[in-house]
């Protein structure tokens, strides 16, 4: 009998962090010897980071890649070690993996299908590399294979998919079985976003079952680059048996999770439905050394992770895509303008929590040295002195969300100002005033008057920001953006937009869930207000939905018009009899809704980096592309009155 312990790991990478990625793959390995792991999987492009971007065609970037992979080398005593890496080959680049045993290079294993759906601009950088094709690549005068490639170590034959490899209808498992593979690993970089858990899970415990093998599955972890948080899921099995589900969203540095495998049982299943295929002898890399043997009886850490719901998902995610954001940009802290309402009030819990979170987990020397740069006394509230909140009111605020921004922030530990901005408000009007030599009224200048408002609130809370060094958050939300509901250089001033990726309705359910499950007893005003502005005068009444349409229609709309590519008759076919509004209100909101997306495409360019959480983001520079100028469907719009 043979049983092999393999194992996954998650490591939080930095791009072109050498030393610090390099440190956190060795202090990776060498937990793995202790556990007594024969091989160790560590994810996509470990080595040099994922999101090198356009630096993936300098010379440098595979240049520094090679000497990290020969420093990690004599690390990898007496075990099999998997770790990718760009590699650049006949002036071409292609995303790799080394595997190594026992302190030597095997050969490397090139990716063959290419990550382009958006967030993922592989084939911008990468080159495909062909099926059954295996070169040498020379190295110091050293030849290894590169290629499409089978190891056969000990008898024991393992083959690789690497992330993209994985997802497409023709892959490389389908050959792996057809040639005996034993185990099959896949070390990727695969975005968070919800519900992909399961997509995983199912891939993985499916693909171990039709190709009867091992599949062990390692992701990256963290915000590595800035838009996209890894959710660092480890997975693990076997016949179609999940042996190993890894718990996510981890604040360490890495993360390893292992199990036995029973390569005696893999090919007895694979006996029942295999199908002999003539092997490519040049794809087979054999070596003889042998890969040590695991006791059957071992007790492994085995957590299977219950599926988690949207909103702790959506929870856990900005906790530590917060946290990662601000140490790697090595910012003092989180500031953002608190006015009391859904989004500035989300933000702020998710801010609080994100330092929380990472003291709970990694203790207070475990912080420090994660955030060895900060200058706070590790004696107080560590709250208090990495988020400052301030409410900046003017006569059009009112006493409701003065109160839920002053109590939310003491709640969570938070320091508190509030600002009276309206001599400054009066100040640039009056200005205007005298310029144009006339009064300024709301039924002439609306918009001028609720814009300045927001605009005013602007340069002392970057001046805030600029004097603790902090990073400063603004809270606009998809729904918003969709619409262009926010005043440029006003609300969506700041470095980091942590709530664009999420709409309005999901963000008001969130809050009601983090009253309740969170205990946060500060969000008890906030989720009875009605989501508004506060800039026109106080007896207008306005309100959100009044200016738009209510959220949850405005939500299908831009998930039928944008996500599905629908036209606005589509649209309207789609969701008439669906929603409780007449025809012709369905239609107008419609009209306001293409009409408004057209008009501020210039703003979405304008938007803050933001997090990708799902297929409807709207980012122009990462997923959702729409022209500045364009028709604003004009036409289209016209066909709905003749419905």
């Amino acid at each position: 009998m043979k049983y092999i312990k393999v194992a996954g790991a998650c490591v939080n990478q930095t791009p072109m962090d050498w030393k610090g990625n390099q440190e956190r793959i060795i202090q990776t390995i060498t937990q793995a010897k202790q556990e007594k792991v024969a091989i160790l999987c560590l994810p996509e492009l470990a080595i040099s980071g994922y999101g090198c971007e356009d630096m993936f065609f300098s010379d440098y970037v595979p240049e520094y890649a090679i000497k990290t992979l020969f420093n990690v080398l004599p690390h990898c005593e007496n075990m099999i070690v998997s770790v990718g890496l760009p590699l650049a080959y006949e002036n071409m680049v292609f995303n790799v993996v080394a595997l190594i045993q026992n302190q030597k290079i095997l050969g490397f294993v090139a990716k063959q299908e290419l990550a382009g759906d958006g967030i993922h601009y592989e084939p911008r950088w990468f080159k495909k590399w062909p099926d059954n094709v295996v070169v040498q690549y020379e190295i110091q005068g050293q030849k290894y294979p590169l290629g499409d490639i089978i190891f056969e170590i000990d008898g024991v034959r393992i083959g690789f998919e690497i992330c993209e490899d994985a997802w497409n209808g023709v892959r490389p498992a389908q050959n792996h079985y057809l040639n005996n593979v034993d185990i099959i690993l896949n070390p990727s970089a695969s975005h968070f976003a919800f519900g992909k858990t399961k997509v995983r899970e199912s891939l993985v415990r499916e693909t171990s079952r039709s190709y009867s093998c091992a599949y062990v599955y390692s992701n990256l972890l963290g915000n590595e680059a800035g838009r996209v948080i890894y959710d660092g899921e480890i997975l693990i099995a076997q016949g179609g048996n999940l042996l190993a589900r890894h718990k996510r969203f981890s604040f360490q540095d890495y993360q390893i999770h292992a199990a036995v495998i029973d390569v005696h049982a893999i090919r007895r299943l694979k006996k029942k439905s295999f199908n002999f295929k003539a092997e490519i002898p040049q794809r087979i890399v054999i070596s003889t050394e042998k890969i040590p043997d695991a006791n059957p009886a071992e007790q492994h850490d085995t957590y299977i992770e219950p599926f988690e719901s949207k909103e702790l998902e959506f929870y856990k995610a900005e906790c530590l895509g917060l946290f990662d954001y601000m140490r790697k940009s090595r910012s003092h802290g989180f500031m953002l303008s608190l006015s009391g309402g859904a989004d500035s009030s989300a933000s702020a819990v998710l801010c609080a929590h994100a330092i929380q979170n990472a003291v709970q987990e990694l203790g207070v020397q475990g912080f420090k040295q994660k955030v060895g740069y900060l200058n706070v006394d590790y004696s107080k509230p560590l709250v208090y002195q990495l988020l400052t909140c301030v409410y900046q009111g003017t006569k059009n605020s009112g006493e409701a969300t003065l109160n839920s921004a002053r109590e939310l922030a003491q709640d969570l530990g938070a320091e508190f100002h509030h600002w009276n901005i309206e001599n400054l408000t009066q100040s640039y009007t009056q200005m205007i005033e005298h310029s144009i030599q006339r009064k300024l009224d709301w039924q002439q200048d609306d918009i001028t008057l609720q814009n300045i408002q927001a605009r005013v609130r602007a340069p002392g809370i970057w001046m805030m920001a600029n004097v603790k060094n902090a990073l400063l958050i603004t809270t606009s939300n998809r729904s918003e953006a969709a619409v262009g509901y926010c005043t440029m250089d006003g609300d969506t001033c700041g470095g980091l937009a942590p709530l664009a990726g999420i709409d309005k309705a999901s963000l008001l359910a969130w809050l009601r869930w983090a009253y309740e499950n969170l205990n946060i007893q500060g969000l008890k005003h906030v989720i009875d207000l009605k989501p508004g502005p506060e800039l026109r005068p106080q007896d207008a009444g306005q309100t959100a939905e009044g200016d738009l349409m209510p959220y949850p229609i405005l939500d299908k709309i831009e998930k039928c018009a944008i996500r599905d590519y629908k036209s606005p008759v589509e649209v309207f076919n789609t969701l008439r009899g669906t929603i409780n509004v007449s025809d012709d209100t369905l239609k107008s909101y419609i009209k306001k809704f293409f009409t408004l997306w057209c008009r501020n495409q210039w703003k979405r360019e304008r938007y803050a980096p933001s997090f990708h959480l799902d297929d409807e983001n709207l980012d122009p520079r990462t997923w959702c592309r729409f022209p500045i100028l364009s028709g604003n469907y004009k036409e289209l719009l016209d066909e709905l009155d003749y419905l």
